[in-house]
């Protein structure tokens, strides 16, 4: 047990700054470690001398299955009996929406403001976070099999990472609100022809992709530093403006009777399969 990696792994190899998700037995499902990790990995991936840009991506079969509910379930686990310990369980749920929301927003933040080129590797299905995190980074590549799910309302909460803003921006305001509203499922094509995947790759050829970037981490990173500027410089306060937005309606909603609901809708269904 000492040799096991941690749930969130970063490595620098040949001018890349990798950040690997590594719960492949959860599918990747975002705990506290990475939750309260990933910003620093960003933090930390901006500031290395060494890494001209930086990748995100999985271990496994899954991208990222999203937040992690569970940690829900815990925070409202010792309400449910009425009288004070319901009022117990409705605090404990409160605070850890807090938290969370801080959390969150500086996660959101890291994405917003950070100065290198960003790829996402998408290496399977990505659901929640995992989906809205692309449209903050500049290219994303992803295998054939994968599937983009946000069931941001069938879970009764608020889209995040921006995406109320920016998917409409990406794809369209009808094709957001199917997959933002309606929680549609796409695949990789038709995220690729929505302009939310840059390119897709058969499975089996992932692979091909590191060359490129290779070769694209030999590019001069001050030059690449400042185009990506530019390029953000008229959105980048509106995209805070958004965040703060959405991370408050977020923790609003995790407060609400019915996301409780949901959320012991879902717990019920996972249970029985």
């Amino acid at each position: 047990m000492a040799n096991q990696e941690p749930d969130l792994v970063e490595v620098v190899k040949d001018g890349i700054y990798i950040i690997r998700f590594n719960r492949p037995k959860r599918k990747n499902a975002f705990n506290d470690k990475i939750m309260l990790g990933l910003a620093p990995a960003l933090e930390r991936a901006a500031s290395n001398p060494d890494a001209a840009i930086a990748v995100i991506t999985g271990t496994g079969d899954y991208f990222t299955s999203g937040n992690d509910l569970s940690n829900f379930s815990k925070g409202a686990g010792s309400g449910g009996g009425g009288g004070a310990s319901d009022k117990k369980g409705e605090t404990n749920l409160e605070q850890l929406a807090q938290a969370a929301n801080g959390s969150f927003n500086r996660l959101v933040k890291a994405f917003i403001d950070f100065p290198k080129p960003l790829v996402a590797i998408v290496n399977g299905p990505a659901v929640g976070i995992g989906v809205t995190m692309l449209g903050l980074c500049d290219v994303v590549y992803a295998t054939n099999r994968a599937i983009f799910h946000a069931p941001f309302v069938s879970l009764a909460q608020a889209p995040e990472g921006c995406s109320s803003f920016l998917f409409p921006r990406i794809m369209g305001p009808g094709k957001a609100a199917e997959i933002l509203l309606f929680g549609k499922k796409v695949t990789a094509d038709e995220a690729c022809k929505l302009g939310l995947v840059t390119e897709v790759f058969p499975d089996e050829h992932m692979d091909q992709i590191w060359p490129r970037l290779h070769q694209w981490a030999k590019l001069p990173p001050v030059a690449m530093m400042r185009a990506k500027g530019l390029m953000r410089a008229h959105l980048k306060d509106k995209l805070h403006e958004v965040n703060d937005l959405e991370c408050k309606s977020l923790a609003e909603s995790w407060t609400t009777e019915e996301f409780m609901a949901a959320l012991m809708k879902f717990f019920t269904r996972k249970s029985k399969l």
